[in-house]
């Protein structure tokens, strides 16, 4: 099989992606504020994209730095992210990381990726996204978007998005690393979906193997 032109899918994407909606954390992402990165982010998590977007505009609304947020209960923080998943535990991780960085960091997000995988509850797709989107920091974002329609176009052969973030970093031009998650996502939530994915609409599926693809449309 032909080795895949990744430079060339990626292109052919980011001039399509502006036909697409844009996931809720890229929304957030473009004014480059790294706690409303972060914290959009953790609202994410087993979350469907349009309660994100609105819970997200809710909590900010009320408040917008880690400062206000601290003067904010964890139930005025629950009640402000409801319905997103496990909001009560978000709620208290959301607290947690305001205080932290209010206390440790003088207000400001850490820019160091060790300490911000340091802050409860941020893993490495979170500390990834706020890397790269809110510092502008060479890193590659891999989520489960990422990691799915890199194996079906047999980029990598990977079981893991940890994994799948090894491999990316090893073969992956570095020119191409802080926007590969927007244009995946992004790409995966309109057309590369997980179950029976639009191939008849697909801008790159005379590029794509399909691997893995069973029903689709």
């Amino acid at each position: 099989m032909e080795e895949l032109d990744i430079e060339k899918v990626v292109g052919i994407l980011r001039s399509e992606i502006k036909n697409w909606r844009k996931p809720s954390v890229t929304e957030i992402a473009e004014n480059r504020d790294p706690f409303r990165i972060l914290i959009s982010t953790i609202i994410s998590l087993r979350t469907k994209d349009d309660v994100t977007r609105e819970a997200s505009q809710r909590l900010f609304s009320a408040a917008s730095t880690p400062e206000e947020m601290c003067l904010l209960s964890e139930n005025e923080i629950a009640e402000l992210i409801y319905p997103t998943g496990f909001y009560n535990r978000k709620a208290t991780t959301i607290r947690n990381i305001s205080r932290i960085i209010v206390e440790q960091y003088n207000g400001r997000v850490p820019s160091r990726f060790e300490d911000l995988l340091h802050l409860p509850g941020v893993g490495r797709k979170t500390a990834n996204l706020v890397y790269t989107l809110g510092f502008g920091k060479p890193g590659i974002c891999v989520d489960t978007h990422v990691h799915r329609i890199m194996n079906r176009l047999g980029y990598v052969k990977t079981k893991t998005p940890e994994k799948t973030e090894k491999a990316l970093r090893e073969r992956l031009p570095e020119n191409l690393w802080i926007e590969i998650n927007d244009i995946l996502v992004t790409f995966g939530q309109n057309i590369c979906t997980p179950i029976s994915p639009w191939c008849s609409r697909c801008p790159i599926s005379g590029f794509c193997p399909k691997i893995g693809v069973g029903r689709r449309r």
